[in-house]
């Protein structure tokens, strides 16, 4: 639920504020202490010997920024006494990188101490921070915050939760991750609320917060406070002839890869029930990314392989992948093909196989990067054009897709497929954003208590620039983000058609 570090296809729970339950976690305050020292001290390394960012002659300066990550993390970590304060130190050495596919994750478990919180679930929808749900005596749901100690709620979020988390420069972070504010991580660098003053129906209270352990009654609250009830991946129809395509994760496991295929395979073979739909809904909450190949074959079959990969051929003419070369990322690469392979996906690992070879010969020459050979692109006005000869019918029916506020990576690809086709149309929050750094690994520090998470590629070229964002033709400001609440904006913008 709370307080997850957000990159490609990982959602790593930082600890609660305490300490791993292992016999080698520290005891001490000294302990705690020289371990988020080692620990920074051991990412900051680990990053400027692996990521692309180091040798990127776009981003110069990476190099200067990742120091002023470390220092900045260091400065907190001579302060640490506990669990606490080693997870607030290395969560400001990750969120001063400015990437989401990068920086350093403490590793879950027991804590010594519990989240607290204060009795309600807070969720942000458009500029606002709102109550999401409450127990008995507590201000009502769907109350507005204005301040905290006289603290505005803009303020208050900057200060207490994207010092430490999040990229604040993203809308879709204040959508799906501004409520944490009201959690207690333990992090002995901020101060919780005390008094907070509410507006519920033009009336304005003001309540003193009582912080407690928190229950599971708001752990669930807060599971569905900014996605609302998932669907399980596959098809739906809610109502005849408008079509519910669920896709809560790109990272899928045996049994939801089942289901995508399945899927897509439904739409190929029946085509034309889908070309007479009202509309087809694209259902992307709880989706954190992973492998992009599930939306790039959904989209086939929904618009037709050929106009699909010509129009996508054209988007990306100018993009190149170039991966970092070095020896850990090489060996990630090897061992992603082999996964790939077990996967049953053999031309994306063939194709894996490839780049890892190219990444051993570049570093075999002392070379950063390894550049796949980029067949040269045809831009020409036929390549771009929508229809063409021998194209399946076309797909023109309404496409909605919904977007979560968490949406990055391989969502932010599908979003790049889907967005092709003149005929779709956004809807929710504005999505969370890329840098142009992807395909992540993890490496587990010596410590235990942590990982480093290094991206393996960088796009050069990418259309989408890293920090762009895409925000929705249809904000859902609705309380419950529930499948009738979309239903129910989609229904009205259909009736306007």
């Amino acid at each position: 639920m709370f307080n997850f570090i957000r990159c490609a296809g990982v959602a790593t729970m930082m600890l609660a504020g305490g300490a791993i339950a292992s016999s080698s976690a520290p005891q001490t305050a000294d302990q705690w202490r020289q371990a988020a020292i080692a620990d920074i001290e051991a990412a900051y390394q680990i990053t400027l010997d692996n990521h692309p960012g180091t040798h990127d002659p776009a981003n110069p300066g990476f190099v200067s920024n990742l120091a002023k990550a470390r220092a900045e993390g260091l400065a907190l970590a001579a302060k640490v006494a506990d669990g606490g304060g080693y997870q607030a130190a290395l969560k400001r050495f990750s969120t001063q990188i400015h990437d989401g596919h990068a920086g350093v994750s403490v590793l879950g478990g027991a804590a010594k101490k519990e989240l607290l919180w204060p009795g309600f679930v807070a969720v942000w929808r458009g500029d606002s921070m709102l109550v999401y749900a409450s127990e008995a005596g507590g201000p009502p749901a769907g109350a507005r915050i204005d301040d905290c100690d006289g603290r505005n709620m803009t303020e208050l979020v900057e200060h207490n939760f994207f010092a430490f988390d999040g990229l604040s420069e993203e809308r879709g972070n204040w959508w799906a991750y501004a409520g944490d504010t009201f959690i207690d991580f333990g992090n002995p660098f901020v101060a919780r609320p005390v008094q907070c003053r509410f507006t519920f129906n033009g009336k304005q209270t003001a309540h003193a917060l009582n912080w407690r352990p928190l229950s599971e009654q708001g752990t669930q609250w807060g599971d569905a406070s900014f996605n609302g009830p998932l669907l399980p991946v596959g098809l739906s129809e809610p109502r005849a002839k408008l079509y519910w395509a669920a896709m809560p994760t790109f990272h899928p496991d045996e049994a939801q890869r089942t289901a995508y295929r399945a899927m897509t395979a439904e739409v190929q073979e029946h085509r034309q029930r889908y070309l007479d739909a009202d509309a087809i809904v694209i259902d992307l909450r709880g989706n954190h990314g992973g492998s992009s190949l599930w939306s790039r074959d959904f989209s086939r079959a929904l618009w037709g392989e050929s106009r699909v990969n010509r129009l996508r051929k054209a988007y990306s003419a100018q993009q190149q992948i170039w991966w970092r070369a070095s020896a850990d990322n090489s060996a990630y690469v090897r061992s992603m093909a082999a996964r790939l392979r077990d996967e049953k996906q053999e031309a994306f690992a063939a194709e894996m196989d490839r780049v890892a070879d190219g990444m051993k010969a570049s570093l075999q020459r002392g070379e950063k990067f390894y550049v796949p050979p980029k067949p040269a692109a045809d831009t020409g006005a036929a390549d771009r054009a929508l229809n063409l000869a021998g194209d399946p019918p076309p797909f023109t029916k309404p496409v909605y897709v919904v977007v979560p506020g968490q949406c990055a990576s391989a969502c932010l690809d599908a979003l790049d497929y889907f967005t092709l086709f003149p005929n779709t149309k956004l809807i929710g929050a504005p999505s969370s954003a890329d840098s142009t750094y992807m395909e992540v690994r993890t490496q587990k520090l010596d410590s235990g208590l942590a990982k480093v998470i290094i991206p393996n590629k960088v796009y050069v070229g990418r259309p989408r620039a890293a920090g762009q964002f895409y925000s929705p033709a249809i904000y859902v400001h609705d309380l419950e983000w529930t499948q009738q609440a979309f239903l129910k904006a989609i229904e009205a913008d259909l009736a306007k058609r």
